[in-house]
């Protein structure tokens, strides 16, 4: 039975709505599977855990016992369910009790007159403030039909978290949207940003801060597995050279060991430092925008006591890029997804510092594949693809007691946990000084600023590669010159 909640009432719902389209679920067929993982085996194999993600006998990943087969088929099903019953609901204002309405419907592995059978176990699916979130989707130009297909017409692609929180992390098949796994304690902290988000969203959509796109809550195995839709910073058809999650901090913030030997490690700041001390270059108009940008977010941030929160900068070297052997496949399927109609407005890292250039600006987001056009201090191209994350952290109690300890052993203003103001202030100096740089004023620049704006259709001249082999090898202190 279906039953939406706000505060001690109750108020049922009606099935999905016939006009929208089913949720065809590959990973659905087959064989029942468990809600919960199987035991390890009679060999005593040891099962791999960080927080509630682990591995069981089989090699399957698991969360909180249910294994991730289990744990998208869910997925698809609670939100193929909700968002065809909320397309029943008339349009209409958000009211502040939207934000706590939580709508609840079982699932048995036998089906109902709501629900479809599933080889499944029971289960029960949960939806918050389904009336708010629908509109922070349209907000984002998100069609429920859309909204659908991408989340549920193929099957969830698991990716490999490299964080330590243990979250399970799945990405829509054609790039759009994120699923993560999130704590209690987050989802209860997004509900109560819920109001401020929305106001914030309303003033401008413009920015770096996650986009929540819905928030769920799977109950299997008696256990609550809560999850939230994102918007995808890093597109799979682009090729990511190298990584970094950033927070303006020093200590303890270089990658491990252990980290580095992934094919794509997250680096950290002191890595930053070290391998790119000059910093990204930008043009003035491009570099204004992006400070402007996080200055308005952290002052968001701020306002909410948020902290401990990281700039991700994933970096695609153009210039490698085309040096790089690539299949024919490889290249067909890279032009196929650039080429997809994007679904959400301002979800690229170019439009959620400049959101105009989606209506008609002057920035062509098209030809950047949504990334913002930077150089390095060797002149090379380079596209940024650049987020907010990791926003569900309070400075309460034990962050503060956290940053008092560490504050007794190392310098105080070193660390990443800090009081929020001083976090925001010190997250934006970093960012704005250090990692981010506007292109210096100096021949050098102009002449490869003008080569940058050859059309992308027009061939380069034998002329034009000598000339690029001859920039390659121009001494740093020509490239730089106040720093010499």
């Amino acid at each position: 039975m279906a039953s939406a909640s706000s505060g001690p009432s109750a108020v049922g719902f009606s099935s999905a709505d016939s006009g929208v389209p089913a949720c065809p679920l590959s990973s659905v067929s087959g064989v029942k599977r468990s809600m919960t993982s199987e035991a390890p085996c009679a060999s005593g194999m040891p099962i791999k855990k960080i927080g509630h993600r682990g591995v069981d006998s089989t090699g399957e990943t698991t969360y909180k016992k249910t294994t991730s087969s289990a744990l998208k088929g869910a997925i698809q099903l609670g939100i193929t369910h909700t968002v065809g019953s909320l397309s029943t609901k008339p349009e209409r204002d958000v009211l502040m009790q939207d934000f706590y309405v939580v709508e609840s419907i079982f699932f048995p592995s036998e089906g109902s007159n709501l629900t479809p059978a599933h080889h499944y176990n029971d289960f029960r699916f949960k939806t918050y403030a389904p009336v708010a979130f629908r509109y922070f989707r349209e907000l984002f130009g998100i069609r429920p039909d859309d909204y659908l297909y991408s989340l549920c017409n193929e099957p969830l692609i698991e990716l490999f978290s490299s964080g330590a929180s243990g979250s399970l992390f799945y990405v829509s098949s054609d790039d759009e949207f994120i699923i993560k796994t999130v704590q209690h304690k987050e989802a209860e902290f997004l509900q109560k940003l819920l109001p401020g988000y929305y106001m914030n969203l309303n003033q401008n959509p413009r920015t770096l801060l996650p986009k929540f796109y819905g928030l769920y809550c799977v109950q299997a195995g008696g256990k609550n597995i809560r999850i939230v839709v994102m918007n995808n910073l890093l597109p799979r058809s682009v090729k990511m050279h190298i990584k970094y999650d950033l927070k303006g901090s020093t200590y303890k913030r270089r990658a491990s060991q252990k980290e580095r030997e992934k094919p794509l490690p997250t680096l950290k700041d002191l890595d930053f430092l070290q391998d790119i001390p000059d910093g990204l270059f930008l043009d003035a108009d491009m570099y204004n925008a992006l400070c402007k940008t996080l200055q308005r977010d952290c002052l968001v941030l701020q306002s909410f006591k948020i902290m401990d929160y990281s700039l991700l900068v994933s970096i695609h070297n153009i210039d490698h890029a085309q040096r790089e052997p690539s299949s024919s496949e490889t290249q067909c399927s890279t032009d196929t997804r650039r080429l997809a109609p994007q679904k959400a407005l301002y979800s690229t890292a170019m439009e959620s510092i400049q959101g105009e250039a989606r209506r008609g600006g002057t920035i062509e987001t098209h030809d950047h594949m949504g990334g913002i056009p930077a150089r390095n201090s060797k002149g090379e191209r380079l596209l940024l693809y650049i987020g907010i994350i990791d926003i569900l952290q309070s400075y309460r109690f034990i962050k503060k007691l956290e940053h008092s300890w560490k504050a007794l052993v190392h310098d105080g203003d070193t660390v990443s946990v800090h009081r929020p103001s001083f976090y925001a202030e010190r997250f934006q100096r970093f960012m704005c000084s250090t990692v981010f740089k506007k292109i210096p004023l100096h021949p050098f620049w102009k002449s490869l600023k003008s080569k940058s704006q050859i059309a992308p259709t027009e061939q380069k001249t034998s002329d034009d590669l000598e000339q690029d082999s001859a920039i390659s090898v121009i001494p740093r202190c020509q490239l730089l010159p106040q720093q010499c």
